[in-house]
């Protein structure tokens, strides 16, 4: 049980976390970086004025969220990385088609 507890706290000190300015025209956001399941995006925006949904990728391409999609509207969102591309946009009218939505693949 010890070796478990061990191992587990050995992920998370691994994980890295990155600060996600949320803005409109987000391309190329994580171009040349390297991220791994367990690492926690924060996604920093004006409450109310955006928010963040996870999405699929049928989401992604039309920049509609998805049937009961995890809405993040804080201003300040914690978003830990799954295993695989993880996408995120905001939903807010013209928003995503703007720009603001952004893929991380996770190793």
């Amino acid at each position: 049980m010890a070796l478990v507890a061990l191992c587990c706290m050995m992920c998370l000190a691994q994980a890295a976390e990155y600060n996600v300015d949320w803005v409109m025209n987000m391309h190329g956001w994580g171009n040349g970086r390297s991220f791994a399941a367990g690492d926690v995006l924060v996604f920093d925006y004006t409450a109310g004025a955006h928010n963040v949904v996870e999405v699929d990728q049928t989401g992604y391409n039309t920049c509609t969220p998805n049937a009961g999609a995890p809405t993040h509207t804080s201003g300040h969102d914690r978003i830990t990385l799954h295993r695989g591309t993880n996408l995120f946009i905001c939903s807010f009218p013209g928003h995503c088609n703007g720009g603001m939505k952004i893929a991380v693949k996770a190793h």
